[in-house]
């Protein structure tokens, strides 16, 4: 009787340590590095067929390119450059041609009237008006089109920085398949040995039980994560205008580094820089062009000189010139409540409320740069958390592995270590990313380049 028992417990350790022999060396080969990059090339992605590699620059490059609403704005640059170009159609004349027939004779009585019949005539008249608003309607024109090119820079940073985000979150999304596949390929082969186990009747039928929930729950954050990635690749693809459904594989790679960020040294050297600023400024000298503008035309004098030359019947020496210079000088601009009056008042209100916007766009910009600066050095210090976090988390896997082997750990508390280790790695992949995220937002925000921003004032070695 001791002898047949010795003989089944050999089988089942012999069963044991060859099920869990090949989970073991699968186990092993887990991510174990830190999320501190996010490499496409690097991290093994899940297979595709016909894929096309797409880096950063090449996304950035679309997204300009083919960008719709970018187009809109560019529109606008040309519009607005075509009447720059053409100021001087503010001091072109107004040039008239006029040409005429009639009839002229009596109806009911035999009275002889002169110049009766047919006659014809022809006539060209030019008039040209000037008043003291002219010269600063010509700077707004300048200006207009100053700020449409601000806003179309501002444009092109801003969307620049959207397809940046956009494309390490996908990067990042797919190096997550990658491990959620590996967590997965674990469940099933842990499946797979709990039902061989239970067919043999060493394990009972709630080990398997677990076994089977492990590997749903494993299965369901693949097929979920699977679909999120599918929706952003979609959406992303439609910013750089491209059909939603090309095969593209993400290349590129970015390294996450601690930012060494002083807020009032940015705020003093970067802040006039943003163009937001800048177009604010330029906004405020505009609309006291304008104010100028509706003051000296509603209040100043105006002249106008009109040229007027006629013929009659088409005959060279029958024909009238004359020539008018009128002089205007308004009086009710002058009077309180009068339309006119009220104009210069509105406009003296528009340069107003420009000024408290600029105050407003400072206020808000040296907000923004602070709290950035503040959650970088926070965000930083969680990086160590998780990475530490992570180490633990692996060691913990590695140390219940081998107790599961040696006979002293049940299957439930391997799958709590393995989902541990799961947990981890995303959340250090989720705070990595997102400090890489304030990276792109800080760099907006002083209007530099995110790389240079790297470059500038990253500490390497941390």
């Amino acid at each position: 009787m001791v002898s047949h028992l010795k003989q089944v417990v050999l089988l089942y350790l012999l069963v044991l340590f060859s099920l869990n022999s090949a989970f073991a060396q699968n186990a092993a080969q887990l991510p174990a590095q830190s999320a501190t990059q996010f490499p496409a090339q690097n991290a093994q992605q899940l297979p595709a067929q016909g894929n096309t590699t797409l880096s950063l620059d090449e996304a950035v490059n679309s997204a300009l390119e083919y960008n719709l609403s970018l187009k809109k704005t560019e529109i606008d640059i040309a519009l607005s450059k075509l009447s720059e170009k053409n100021l001087w159609a503010e001091l072109f004349p107004a040039i008239n041609a006029s040409a005429s027939a009639g009839y002229r004779n009596t109806l009911l009585s035999d009275t002889f009237l002169p110049n009766s019949g047919f006659n014809y005539s022809i006539g060209v008249g030019i008039s040209l008006g000037l008043n003291a608003g002219i010269p600063y309607i010509l700077k707004s024109i300048s200006m207009a089109h100053e700020s449409n090119i601000l806003k179309y820079e501002d444009a092109r940073n801003l969307l620049s920085i959207q397809v940046t985000k956009n494309f390490y979150s996908l990067v990042a999304e797919n190096n997550n398949l990658v491990f959620l596949n590996e967590v997965f390929n674990l469940a099933q082969r842990q499946l797979t040995r709990s039902e061989t186990l239970f067919r043999n009747g060493m394990v009972g039928e709630l080990s398997l039980t677990q076994s089977r929930l492990a590997f749903e729950n494993a299965r369901y954050s693949l097929e979920a994560a699977k679909i999120v990635h599918k929706s952003n690749m979609a959406e992303f693809l439609a910013m750089l205008g491209k059909p939603a459904d090309e095969s593209i594989t993400l290349s590129g790679e970015v390294s996450i580094i601690k930012i060494e960020a002083d807020a009032e040294y940015f705020i003093r050297d970067y802040l006039p820089r943003r163009p937001d600023i800048i177009r604010s400024k330029q906004e405020i000298e505009r609309l006291e062009a304008a104010r100028i503008q509706t003051a000296m035309q509603s209040r100043a004098p105006s002249l106008n000189l009109s040229i007027d030359w006629n013929s009659s019947s088409f005959d060279p020496f029958v024909d009238s010139f004359s020539a008018t210079a009128r002089l205007s000088i308004p009086i009710d601009p002058w009077i309180p409540g009068t339309q006119r009056e009220q104009a210069i008042t509105k406009a003296s209100g528009s340069v107003e409320k420009a000024r408290l916007d600029l105050e407003i766009a400072e206020n808000s910009a040296k907000t923004q740069i602070r709290s950035l600066t503040s959650l970088l050095k926070n965000s930083w210090e969680s990086i160590l958390i998780a990475r530490l976090n992570l180490q633990a988390a692996q060691r913990g896997y590695q140390l219940t592995e081998q107790g599961f082997q040696n006979g002293t750990v049940e299957a439930l508390t391997l799958q709590d270590a393995r989902n541990n280790m799961t947990s981890a790695r995303q959340r250090l992949l989720q705070a990595e990313l997102s400090y890489f995220n304030m990276i792109l937002d800080l760099s907006s925000s002083i209007n530099i380049d995110w790389k240079k921003l790297i470059e500038n004032y990253g500490v390497s070695g941390e």
